[in-house]
């Protein structure tokens, strides 16, 4: 009689469990393409160059940068289950046309950039493959171009989620480095191992700020929003949404991690100094092997791909709200004209300056990274004022806590925008 009862108990738990379980995958996606496409091919190079400049102790900001992404992209994801709008859509209404054009125009320009970057990655590492650099570029952006236009919201979201996936080839490559994990895991803790110098110190304080600059980005808030909208998430589901979000800022910077490790084992301990990721693929390989690098250059060529669709989609989201035209990836063509032209204008044009231009990759980092530094703290105004509005949020505006950390958040982020514009110049 005893087993029964225990048996029907356990039962019941299964039961509810697999419940929730399929409760939370009705709302999982948005946060976790919109973190974990924050690794794109140039965040990859962001940690990878940290990793050979400064080695294991910068892993101690990984858990800070965590709980940043965590708390701002949950505003995101909060202003929109619960108002229903978009974060473009409410800085039009709530502020006016001028702050809409203000920021798309820096979006735009800024994503660009952006995106001439992740082409940029694609077009260097194909020499790992053989591959010839023109039919490389043309294939992934042609990819890029057919899941939009072919696809719709559920058919992207899958293929976004797939691509997260391939983010396990950091792990491999930093097992095949085999690093010293004792030193790796305690230095998430406090930084140690090394010799702080005045130089060093230097460094780490910029390029730190820099990785923190290239994880957290105008493009991602807007991002977060709108796919989460176009996802058409139920008020609800909000806390499964919450913790969506929290889950997917974690698996961004868990990735982050063995990026940094890989590259900290075999580079930083033998100071070879890096110019981008992509020379990282090819620079562990004496030292971890042809494996690893070749894993690496898989990793990065995914993030560039997973760069061109996320950014790219961001514009066309943006340009939709705040202009007030249909945009949707489950609209047809013909009904989202304006969105799906304007997602393929952005690819077409970044591959152009990639391939028939003789510009130069740095100046295009300083123009993107100082766009970013004047538009973020702009985005965090609105959505902090948004999301502390009882008028629009009801119950759900921001608590003490989440309202007073965000505005600190804000703050430091800000100062990693400036701080990476000046690691620019200097």
């Amino acid at each position: 009689m005893s087993l029964d009862f225990n048996t029907k108990n356990n039962r019941h738990f299964y039961n509810i469990l697999w419940r929730k379980v399929l409760l939370f995958l009705t709302v999982f996606g948005p946060a976790t393409i919109t973190a974990m496409a924050d690794n794109d091919a140039g965040g990859v190079a962001t940690y990878s160059i940290a990793g050979a400049k400064l080695g294991y102790p910068i892993l101690f900001l990984l858990p800070i940068i965590t709980l940043l992404l965590a708390v701002t992209q949950e505003m995101g994801m909060r202003l929109t289950v619960i108002s229903r709008r978009g974060l473009a859509d409410l800085i039009r209404e709530k502020y006016g046309v001028r702050a809409a054009i203000f920021m798309f125009i820096a979006l735009l320009i800024a994503n660009i950039g952006t995106l001439v970057t992740e082409i940029s990655a694609v077009k260097t590492t194909s020499a790992m493959f053989n591959v010839p650099q023109v039919p490389a570029i043309i294939a992934i952006v042609l990819l890029s171009f057919l899941v939009i236009i072919r696809g719709n919201y559920k058919f992207t979201q899958n293929i976004m989620l797939l691509a997260t996936v391939f983010f396990l080839a950091y792990i491999f490559s930093a097992f095949k480095a085999r690093p010293d994990w004792g030193l790796a895991l305690s230095n998430l803790v406090y930084p140690h191992g090394v010799e702080f110098s005045n130089v060093y110190m230097r460094d780490f304080l910029i390029i730190g700020m820099g990785v923190l600059g290239t994880t957290i980005t105008p493009w991602g808030q807007f991002f977060i929003s709108s796919f989460a909208s176009d996802k058409k998430i139920e008020k609800g589901k909000v806390g499964l949404s919450q913790v969506e979000t929290y889950l997917g800022a974690f698996l961004t910077d868990f990735f982050s991690f063995f990026m940094i490790v890989a590259t900290a084992a075999t580079l930083y301990v033998n100071h070879i100094n890096l110019q981008s990721g992509d020379q990282a693929a090819m620079a562990i390989q004496p030292f971890a092997g042809q494996l690893a690098g070749v894993l690496f250059a898989v990793g990065i060529l995914n993030a560039g791909f997973m760069g061109l669709v996320v950014v790219s989609l961001s514009t066309a989201y943006a340009y939709a709200e705040f202009f007030g035209v249909s945009g949707s990836l489950d609209d047809s063509f013909k009904k989202s004209k304006t969105f799906y032209v304007l997602y393929t204008l952005q690819l077409v044009i970044a591959v152009l300056v990639s391939i028939f231009t003789n510009v130069s990759l740095f100046q295009i980092a300083v123009i993107t990274q100082i766009i970013n530094a004047i538009a973020l703290p702009l985005v965090f105004f609105f959505l902090i004022k948004l999301t502390n509005d009882s008028e629009l949020m009801g119950d759900y505006v921001n608590n003490n806590f989440q309202k007073w950390f965000s505005i600190i958040s804000s703050g430091v982020i800000v100062i990693a925008s400036i701080f990476t514009v000046i690691s620019i110049f200097f």
